[in-house]
């Protein structure tokens, strides 16, 4: 018999072992030297539950009547008087600004003239919100998708928040909120932030969220805005 085949492999194990309960025992007899575990830092906007609807027909857009919604992509969707069911396509009233409150009276579609661009692409039929602002009574309508043929396409969850974006960012400063509602760039804001605050009518130098820069057109007022590990730290009128 080979003794060495016996009795090497269990002293290896007792070796290991050994220093292994050595580690242990080390490092329970220094009660003031601990390891030191990575901390994930997760942002808060990260954990906002902002509901969706995922529309895939006319029916659901419907749905939205009598209810509120609040614009995401502010200063990119134009919208226009309504009045007598039409749609008054030659006289655009503005663009709608980010997180402004829009309260739904109904869904409708209607044929935009093909020299409108109205941000929407005009397929047969777009489908449209009709639509008051907060205390008033004038009528607009603004373009939310389109039909044509069988094929429906709506962008009612890239455009709208479905619940007020305060209550759903409830976790961000007065002062900050203060900003956003007057839409005032600030340093120090996200950009998520500046979106809600310049809309979403951009451009960028890169992909990188966070860390690149952005032009905010608001209305033809334009705005540079740099981000650092997404915070603003240079902001620049053109």
């Amino acid at each position: 018999m080979n003794w060495k085949a016996v009795v090497f492999p269990p002293l290896v194990v007792l070796l290991i072992g050994g220093i292994y309960l050595f580690y242990v025992f080390k490092q329970r007899s220094e009660p003031g030297v601990q390891q030191k575990q990575a901390q994930q830092h997760v942002n808060p906007d990260d954990l906002a539950v902002v509901r969706l609807m995922y529309p895939a027909h006319f029916e659901d857009v419907e749905e939205l009547a009598g209810k509120s919604v609040w614009m995401k992509n502010g200063y990119s969707m134009p919208y226009y008087p309504y009045a007598g069911g039409r749609v008054n396509f030659a006289k655009q009233a503005g663009q709608l600004a980010p997180a402004e409150r829009l309260d739904v009276k109904k869904a409708i579609k209607a044929v935009a003239p093909a020299s409108v661009d109205d941000k929407i692409e005009h397929g047969a039929r777009q489908a449209m919100l009709v639509f008051a602002f907060p205390g008033g009574t004038e009528l607009y309508a603004t373009p939310t998708g389109f039909e044509q043929g069988e094929q429906e396409t709506y962008y009612c969850d890239m455009l709208y928040f479905y619940d007020d974006p305060h209550g759903i960012y409830s976790n961000w400063p007065k002062e900050m909120w203060a900003a956003v509602d007057a839409h005032q760039p600030k340093i120090g804001m996200n950009e998520l932030q500046m979106s809600l605050a310049l809309g979403m009518n951009i451009q960028t130098d890169s992909q990188d969220v966070g860390n690149r820069t952005v032009t905010y057109d608001v209305n033809g007022k334009k705005t540079n805005v740099t981000f650092v590990n997404d915070k603003a730290t240079t902001i620049q009128a053109q």
